[in-house]
């Protein structure tokens, strides 16, 4: 597996550990927490942490885009791996101009593959493949 692979997939457990903290938790410890029970290169873990970081950071705005994409389903009615899945892609897919798009996706599509269920595949691709096409410039 690709260190990116890797690092998307940390930053994955990582959203989720967050998504279940009660409001206000500070993100730092969470984050020192997190990396302090999977030690980890420097290159996947910084890439880990600002693909996590930049999510966190936009993610009223990334909110918003599910809501709007995602069409009949609230984001607290998501599997929480879907919600920070597709959280993910859309950040990297707004905030990552270096990552092509079709990378983007298709690394939210393998990581779904693994943590979560072939119809959530389908939700998942979808939802980043609208964002892409009505908010990505060509």
């Amino acid at each position: 597996m690709g260190r990116r692979r890797k690092a998307r997939e940390l930053a994955l457990q990582l959203l989720y550990r967050l998504d279940l903290l009660p409001e206000g938790d500070p993100l730092t410890a969470a984050i020192e927490a997190f990396w302090a029970e999977h030690p980890v290169g420097q290159e996947v873990r910084a890439f880990a942490e600002q693909l996590v970081r930049g999510t966190k950071a936009n993610q009223a705005k990334i909110d918003e885009c599910l809501a709007q994409f995602a069409d009949r389903w609230e984001l607290s009615r998501m599997a929480v791996v879907d919600r920070n899945i597709l959280r993910a892609g859309i950040y990297e897919l707004l905030w990552c101009s270096e990552i092509p798009p079709k990378v983007a996706i298709n690394e939210a599509l393998e990581i779904a593959k693994k943590f979560s269920t072939g119809e959530s595949t389908r939700f998942i691709n979808g939802v980043l493949d609208r964002v892409r096409k009505e908010l990505v410039p060509p």
